[in-house]
């Protein structure tokens, strides 16, 4: 396992023609990288772990026609301050739907990839009129049974106590998130060393190794148990399209199947030959598949 570098990055990486801002909303100081029409159709776009705005670099630097790209950090994550809570992802839904609102921002196309995707999920269910279409990329949808998911528990235990329980030393001072981003990979030379090295190394700030490991250890101590004692019963009624790298080895595609999707619009689209981190191996995919659910919701 490589070493990480022992750099924390001090400033976002540079992207051209974007538009950067600090908003504070609901206790978060939000992080927020903007392009494209600044009247244009707004698209919210949320990351995952271990990574931050700049998953969305592709779309961010080269935005489609018409659309107005916001791509923040998550609470914590990224350049954002951090969270007033411990991550509960209902509460980070409730963050962004304030960030909303104070972008003056009323109703979006919403992407999410990982995390982003999941608290995505609870935000489409909570507040469907404010999105037109979702775009959910490698991500369990929530109404799984949890049949199939303890089929698949295995996975999450590869990777995931470790981060709740010791995630702050081990995004720190180890090179486990270089390791682990390359290796959710299937086309590794689809991100270089260095591009790895400025998701994993951002993580070495504090607060973000904080965040993500508040991350997870909500997740286990809290959402799980919840969720097995009270599966999710609210219905889809947005068109969402799930598109999913096939060779994901933390996230198993049979968690989006569109058999058990409690939705009234909801496309399940396999991707061979990819992985966890769909948005870095195949963004012009990505960027097609935003630009049909665009078109398509007009």
């Amino acid at each position: 396992m490589a070493e990480s570098t022992g750099v924390v990055l001090s400033e976002p990486p540079a992207l051209p023609g974007v538009r950067r801002s600090f908003v504070e909303a609901r206790g978060v100081r939000f992080h927020v990288t903007e392009s494209g029409d600044p009247d244009g159709r707004p698209v919210l776009l949320l990351h995952g772990w271990p990574q931050h705005h700049y998953a969305y670099r592709d779309l961010l630097a080269d935005p489609p026609a018409g659309l107005r790209i916001i791509a923040p950090d998550l609470p914590g994550y990224g350049w954002s301050g951090p969270a007033p809570h411990r991550w509960a992802k209902e509460d980070v839904a409730s963050d962004l739907f304030a960030l909303l609102d104070e972008l003056g921002v009323e109703r979006v196309l919403l992407g999410g990839h990982d995390w982003g995707a999941f608290i995505g999920y609870r935000m489409v269910l909570r507040e469907p009129d404010r999105f037109s279409g979702y775009l959910a990329m490698n991500m369990a949808h929530p109404w799984v049974p949890t049949r199939v998911v303890s089929r698949q528990l295995w996975r999450f235990l590869t990777y995931q106590p470790l981060i709740a329980i010791a995630g702050v030393p081990v995004q720190q001072r180890t090179g486990f998130l270089p390791w682990l981003i390359r290796s959710a990979m299937t086309d590794r030379n689809a991100v270089s060393p260095e591009m790895v090295q400025i998701f994993a190394d951002r993580f070495r700030d504090p607060v973000c190794a904080r965040a993500a490991t508040d991350t997870y250890r909500t997740f286990w101590l809290k959402e799980i148990p919840a969720t097995a004692r009270t599966p999710e019963r609210r219905r889809g009624t947005i068109p969402i399209r799930a598109l999913f790298g096939i060779n994901d080895a933390a996230v198993h595609f049979s968690l989006a199947d569109p058999a058990t999707a409690r939705a009234d619009d909801y496309t399940f689209e396999g991707v061979s030959g990819c992985g966890h981190f769909i948005v870095d191996e195949r963004p012009e995919l990505v960027r097609a598949r935003l630009i049909d659910l665009a078109e398509s919701t007009k």
